[in-house]
């Protein structure tokens, strides 16, 4: 099979949510194809079964009633997963979109990983995974992701921050076909600390982080108070935001961008892309889950894809 087509592969994600509805919804809006790729599903033949032309079937199974998740099930996800991830290594696909798992349930039956970044670094070997949200108005990543807010200042690391931003830069230039990209970095206190006043971790941490990146040529400013780096005028300026925890950096792009946010893990071997929201239990099997996150996470991948292959 040549690259070009080379199928992208849509996981089924938790079989109780909505990932499954948007997975077949996406794939009937984009009459099976993006560009030269043909979709492929991924997960138990009974909850993509009106695809089974287009299945790759797992061989776990999937007990699944909208909005009643089980750890029975768990199986059927990670494997599906799993089997993305390999036939992404090994050249047969070329890019996973996976809808989105619920990480208690899978906790409940045992996985190691607090979500999916983290298990796709595992599976592909990779060395440290990035977390990053992506529309057409604004690209963000999180330092510090899924753990209690209390936990954030201890995990803030100068290393950490330049691995972060170098990880970032790479794929704008690789990913986004962006020539000289360009990061802005958030500070984590108020008003970015006001010269220590309001927090140290900017005088400490992050701005030794950034002069460390600009000493490597990276165009790369901050830290930046976070509540200004998010209007109209301010994303004219950079091309990417690295913001110190989860919500600094969620909270804008899901309301500028709640239903064509795409979630891109950067640092992999293989594409990976998601939908931005969750596995909306409350209204699996309603037909109201809305798939346009889905269509735009299968759009980007394509786009990546091709752009590597081109490269």
């Amino acid at each position: 099979m040549n690259k070009g087509a080379a199928p992208i592969l849509v996981t089924m994600g938790e079989p109780a949510g909505i990932g499954p509805e948007v997975a077949m919804a996406a794939f009937d809006a984009l009459n099976g194809r993006v560009g030269t790729h043909p979709l492929k599903l991924v997960g138990d033949a009974d909850v993509f079964a009106r695809h089974k032309e287009s299945l790759i079937t797992t061989i776990a199974r999937a007990n699944a009633v909208p909005g009643k998740p089980s750890s029975s099930n768990a199986a059927a996800v990670t494997e599906a997963i799993e089997i993305a991830v390999r036939a992404c290594l090994a050249g047969e696909a070329a890019a996973l979109v996976t809808a989105p798992i619920h990480k208690a349930v899978l906790a409940g039956s045992g996985f190691a990983y607090p979500g999916h970044t983290e298990f796709l670094a595992a599976l592909t070997k990779s060395g440290p995974a990035v977390m990053m949200l992506a529309s057409e108005k604004l690209r963000v990543v999180p330092l510090i992701i899924h753990v209690p807010l209390a936990r954030v200042p201890g995990l803030i690391t100068a290393d950490k921050i330049i691995t972060t931003g170098q990880i970032i830069l790479a794929a704008l230039g690789r990913d986004f076909g962006i020539p000289h990209p360009r990061l802005a970095v958030a500070g984590l206190n108020p008003h970015a600390g006001e010269d220590g006043v309001l927090g140290g971790e900017e005088e400490a941490i992050i701005a030794p982080a950034i002069a460390a990146l600009r000493a490597k040529g990276h165009a790369v400013t901050g830290p930046h108070s976070a509540d200004t780096l998010f209007h109209d005028e301010a994303r004219k300026h950079s091309d990417a935001v690295l913001t110190m925890y989860h919500d600094q950096g969620l909270i804008p792009i899901k309301t500028l961008s709640f239903w064509d946010g795409v979630n891109v893990t950067l640092g992999l071997p293989i594409v990976r892309t998601s939908p931005d929201h969750g596995t909306a239990f409350d209204i699996a099997g309603t037909g109201k889950a809305d798939s346009r996150s889905m269509i735009a996470a299968i759009k980007l991948a394509a786009e990546i894809a091709d752009r590597r292959a081109a490269s």
